[in-house]
């Protein structure tokens, strides 16, 4: 299988760049082609312009790869922190860029864009893992878990993604490294049952 795997981390030393490491190492050990991007190394520009809005316009050939990407992989990874209850902005930049009409959705003849619209990536299955210093009861009661909302809802299965998996590792800034390793090896489960 081709599995898109997205990390938005500024630190290479993070829990983060640990969870991608374990994550493309898993993969390719099975045999599946990855397709990685960490968008913090490789300066991924967030900002759209509004030239890029339409659907059927030329796109910059980092953001035409990216779209290729995520249109032919049958498995997708994100991994982030959670901050303030949202994906770093360089990464919600990435869902501006490349989870785009033509590419990872579509309206219906017709639809000018007011009705529901039709997912369009092949990706079967997709996992997101984040980071947390907020305990789990607190992120449900108090705010509802928004990264579940968004990325479940919003975007996976708008787009047509039907088997969703989240886990969020905290608390992170009190961990112990024997924890850390434990997640670690939890990730690589993780990610051999989806992707079996």
């Amino acid at each position: 299988m081709k599995i898109s795997v997205i990390l938005a981390h500024p630190n290479k030393q993070s829990f983060n760049h640990a969870m991608a490491d374990v994550a493309v190492r898993a993969l390719t050990k099975k045999g599946h082609h990855v397709f990685f991007h960490d968008l913090y190394e490789e300066k991924f520009d967030p900002i759209l312009p509004s030239g890029e809005i339409p659907a059927d316009v030329p796109l910059p050939r980092e953001i035409e790869k990216h779209c290729h990407e995520i249109a032919q992989a049958d498995g997708i990874i994100i991994i982030h922190p959670n901050w303030w209850g949202q994906p770093p902005a360089i990464l919600k930049g990435w869902i501006d860029r490349v989870i785009r009409p033509g590419v990872a959705y579509e309206f219906l003849e017709g639809d000018k864009g007011e009705g529901k619209p039709i997912g369009l990536l092949k990706a079967k299955a997709a996992l997101v893992l984040n980071t947390s210093n907020t305990s789990t009861e607190r992120e449900i009661s108090v705010f509802g878990d928004p990264l579940e909302t968004l990325w479940k809802n919003c975007i996976f299965d708008l787009c047509g993604v039907t088997i969703f998996h989240r886990r969020m590792f905290n608390i992170l800034v009190i961990s112990t490294e024997a924890q850390r390793n434990k997640w670690l090896y939890e990730v690589q489960q993780i990610i051999d049952n989806v992707f079996a």
